[in-house]
């Protein structure tokens, strides 16, 4: 289902630095989930797209970012809490985003995986890591005062 961001040299396996979020949110991993799995609820918490509205497509979502126009395709609805999705940029990059949410006591875990991409300046990096800690503790605000 998703794209690779990089194709690397014939037998060359390529990693990325990565950075992991996470906040506890004291609601159920099922509650977390139920929320996190609507993409029109993405606009509330992830600040890329606070003014987009998030328009369906045949094969994902579209939603107008700082970038532009993006299209958005999530993994399809489990139980086991993942929520990865896919960033297709006006450029026609794609960048796979891990995002998962666990059970943590009686709360939940919202994790997510911010991967530092080729070209990517540790100035960008670390603006994208406090973006991504922002937009966490703005969804753990959200579901705890419903």
């Amino acid at each position: 289902m998703f794209k690779s961001v990089v194709r690397p040299t014939k037998g060359i396996l390529v990693t990325y630095p990565v950075h992991q979020a996470s906040v506890s949110i004291r609601k159920s991993a099922s509650e977390v989930y139920e929320f996190m799995v609507q993409p029109e609820n993405m606009p509330l918490w992830a600040q890329g797209l606070t003014k987009a509205q998030m328009k369906q497509s045949d094969d994902g979502w579209i939603a107008e970012s700082p970038m532009g126009k993006v299209k958005i395709r999530f993994v399809p609805r489990n139980n086991l809490g993942v929520l990865d999705h896919d960033v297709t940029l006006p450029s026609g990059e794609v960048n796979h985003n891990p995002l998962r949410v666990v059970r943590n006591g009686e709360g939940s875990e919202v994790i997510f995986t911010l991967y530092r991409l080729p070209k990517m300046s540790d100035e960008d990096f670390e603006k994208d890591q406090r973006a991504v800690h922002k937009d966490l503790q703005t969804l753990k605000s959200i579901l705890e005062n419903r």
